[in-house]
């Protein structure tokens, strides 16, 4: 995904996390207040007839005129109406709808993230395995190799480079090594194509992988194995169909971006001469395969 893209969207489920997120959390808490308020006992102490018995308890004595006055008044005060209580404000409707969004946004952040994450990690550790863009600390024993190599001792250097792969089978761009110099110092292609051939066995990158099995076609054309050659570029293209390798295979192939290997396989088939001697059918037909 592109990088502007992917902030943009990362950008996009932070605002929808937040604001929904707020929302629920206010609906909540509206939720519980009103249930707070449902279930709470009536306050005793601020009915009438308490402060009416209060205020009878507490006050001197009185005539009879003034208590007849008050029982009156008391009476009086009883025949009143009560007060309603306040009614409760309603609540929001789309409670769910706040939780499900706010619960789908920081699902989707957490994976990305993950992914992010995991993928800088193992670019991190793809680029100490295989020594790229001169990172990393070299190791005493292939730089001896390597000036074994300098000075011109090629079969040496490939010797020593074996027992370096053999103790640290992971760093498979000492294998490439290997190839590199059967190839150009060597002039031996079909040592080479072993060497590729043996790397391709590994589980590299994608990308890696794509561009040395590129490398090894040509070995292959060059060693006039064109059929080896051609099904080493359609499996570029068929597994891993992303990279710049499989576009480059595509290239050689003949075979447009938007259209399938399977079709031009089957096309080619169609299209491919009678074997000789063979009885020439009709047009129209085509010879069962065996």
């Amino acid at each position: 995904m592109n990088p502007i893209l992917r902030v943009v969207l990362y950008v996009v489920l932070v605002l929808i996390a937040v604001v929904f997120g707020q929302r629920f959390f206010a609906v909540y808490s509206m939720k519980m207040e009103q249930a707070a308020r449902r279930f709470d006992p009536v306050d005793s102490t601020n009915s009438p007839s308490a402060s009416a018995t209060d205020a009878s308890t507490n006050s001197p004595p009185a005539s009879a005129t003034d208590a007849k006055t008050d029982v009156a008044s008391a009476g009086a005060a009883d025949a009143k109406p009560k007060a309603k209580p306040a009614a409760l404000k309603p609540v929001p409707s789309h409670f769910g709808l706040y939780a499900a969004g706010t619960l789908a946004a920081v699902i989707v952040l957490g994976l990305m993230l993950a992914h992010d994450v995991s993928h800088y990690f193992a670019h991190r550790t793809h680029k100490a395995l295989y020594n790229e863009e001169g990172e990393g600390i070299a190791n005493p024993e292939y730089e001896r190799a390597e000036q074994v190599w300098a000075d011109g001792e090629h079969l040496e250097a490939i010797r020593l480079m074996r027992e370096y792969l053999a103790k640290n089978p992971r760093e498979q761009h000492v294998a490439l090594r290997i190839a590199e110099i059967y190839e150009k110092d060597l002039l031996n292609p079909l040592a080479a194509a072993l060497e590729y051939e043996d790397v391709l066995k590994n589980r590299l990158e994608s990308e890696r992988w794509g561009w040395a099995a590129i490398h090894l076609c040509n070995l292959y054309y060059h060693l006039n194995q064109e059929e080896k050659a051609q099904a080493l570029l359609r499996r570029i293209i068929t597994e891993h169909s992303g990279t710049g390798a499989a576009k480059k295979a595509r290239e050689r192939l003949g075979i447009p971006e938007d259209q399938e290997v399977g079709e031009v396989i089957a096309s080619a088939e169609e299209t491919a001469p009678d074997e000789p001697g063979a009885p020439k059918l009709p047009p129209g037909f085509r010879r069962k395969k065996t």
